[in-house]
């Protein structure tokens, strides 16, 4: 499995108990919806290694997750501090004006009243904000990544219907 196939879930941040056990934190919008994964995989050694799921207790964004053949404290403290990854097959699928920041570069954007802008070259994540970075030809144009800014979402024909804010791009065609 290569780290291009997958996404990021979480990460190992301590271990749980004295059986080996430890706790992933996971950074989803809906943490429930990963209850059911039977496997991981974590970063060792620049080679994504997979993990079996015996057991996971859900705790609000985390989970105590007993991995197969991790038995001991020691053992499971090997695994502090990575990151955990999943198959991009294991995403769950979205719908409307929800989308993943990967599935959306190359989208071509369209604002109503600008028209057609260009494709999403990039998605940028700041601490407040996370922007889409459109190319229009050479130009470069930052849209904020908002609900009132995205009106829709159409996977089939690679589309991304927006409203910018008054003045935002032609602030950047100028």
């Amino acid at each position: 499995m290569k780290k291009e196939d997958c996404f990021y879930l979480g990460k190992v941040v301590k271990t749980h108990g004295l059986k080996g056990e430890v706790t992933l934190k996971i950074e989803a919008d809906d943490p429930s919806a990963y209850l059911e994964m039977k496997h991981f995989f974590l970063e060792i050694n620049k080679v994504l290694t997979p993990f079996f799921v015996e057991k996971i207790t859900p705790n609000g964004d985390k989970f105590f997750v007993q991995v197969q053949d991790i038995k001991t404290i020691e053992q499971a403290q090997n695994l502090v501090g990575r990151v955990v990854y999943l198959p991009m097959e294991m995403l769950p699928k979205l719908s409307g004006k929800q989308f993943y920041f990967h599935e959306i570069v190359g989208f071509t954007v369209v604002d109503t009243e600008k028209g057609e802008l260009g494709p999403v070259a990039e998605v940028l994540e700041y601490p407040t904000q996370a922007i889409l970075q459109v190319m229009k030809g050479k130009k470069e144009i930052l849209i904020p990544i908002l609900d009132q800014v995205i009106q829709n979402v159409d996977r089939e024909k690679k589309i991304l219907q927006i409203t910018a804010p008054e003045g935002l791009i032609d602030m950047y065609l100028q």
